[in-house]
């Protein structure tokens, strides 16, 4: 089968004649991209609000699966963890007298830390300068201009996707939790230095890993462990291991330990440690399982936009992806 023109046309002019029909297109498609501009600035907005400051906050429970190890609530506030109290039932925990569990609590005073999610504020960045790219693009661009179109869109759909994988977890630039230890005095009373408090985002949820630690040469040539140091009042803590649990380590009888980093040893607070016991809690977060949805569906929509414009200016799906 084969398609005729009639009358023929000459080549010159049959090429001129689909140049001037690309060139509508093009002017039709770049019309047309400025509603879907304002169609991604309207779900920004939607998921800057979604991750902003606003009172109450959100109240998310705690509780360990299967087992009373780890209870309690934490209220998050934007980017901040403004108010919680968690109670911990760990054999490396010793319980206050009087008292059914170790309490910790997030300190309300004006001098305290506060608890900060470095991925959510890394998030709500790049939404505001996707915004400021929006805005930019439709108002002080050329719209007419396709290279510049097809590079605005290239940065918009690279901050979603970045956006949105500060959503999601686990990026390169992420700092590990023993890295990145918790102010002690974000809590009430201070937390203690053989205890580490680490929350983070996973899959739009907050992720929080309470880890018991223990020097990792726990002996000194004698049966006594290594005490730990804190680092504001100079004075040894020990690890708060019951008598118990030493008599145990003295008769060759340790204590199994069942987790993925027991056999590992971490740098923290400047001293080498490894971890005794560490429970895992993840909490779904309404606001921010919303604003993963919202981005992964802004993500899909942006993408076939560059697809559309790449290969009416000529390029080839690679290019598209490629920038």
């Amino acid at each position: 089968m084969s398609t005729l023109i009639w009358p023929p046309i000459a080549p010159d002019e049959l090429l001129q004649k689909q140049e001037d029909n690309i060139a509508r297109e093009l002017e039709w498609l770049l019309e047309a991209l400025q509603d879907t501009l304002q169609s991604l600035k309207d779900g920004l907005q939607e998921c800057a609000d979604l991750l902003a400051p606003q009172d109450p906050g959100s109240t998310l429970v705690l509780s360990s699966l299967r087992s009373e190890q780890l209870k309690g609530y934490i209220t998050r506030v934007g980017t901040r963890i403004m108010k919680g109290e968690i109670s911990l039932r760990l054999p490396s925990i010793p319980v206050p007298r009087g008292q059914t569990a170790f309490r910790l609590a997030i300190s309300n005073l004006p001098a305290a830390s506060t608890l900060f999610l470095e991925q959510l504020a890394t998030t709500r960045t790049l939404i505001n300068a996707c915004l400021d790219v929006v805005d930019a693009t439709r108002w002080t661009g050329d719209r007419k201009n396709a290279d510049f179109i097809s590079g605005q869109m290239m940065l918009l759909h690279d901050n979603i996707q970045e956006a949105r994988g500060a959503l999601r977890g686990w990026t390169a630039d992420q700092k590990a939790w023993h890295e990145d230890p918790v102010p002690g005095d974000a809590f009430q009373p201070p937390l203690p230095d053989h205890i580490s408090f680490h929350l983070t985002i996973s899959e739009a949820a907050i992720l929080l890993n309470v880890r018991t630690l223990e020097p990792a040469y726990s002996t000194t040539g004698t049966n006594t462990p290594l005490s730990f140091v804190s680092s504001s009042s100079g004075q040894h803590s020990y690890t708060g291991f019951s008598l118990r649990d030493r008599l145990s380590a003295v008769l060759g009888g340790g204590r199994q330990v069942f987790h993925d980093e027991a056999h590992e040893v971490f740098q923290y607070k400047g001293q080498e440690v490894r971890v005794r016991e560490k429970v895992r809690v993840e909490s779904q977060d309404p606001s921010l399982m919303a604003a993963y949805a919202k981005l992964g569906a802004l993500e899909r929509n942006i993408a076939v936009a560059r697809r559309a414009l790449g290969v009416v200016m000529g390029k080839g799906l690679d290019d598209v992806e490629d920038g």
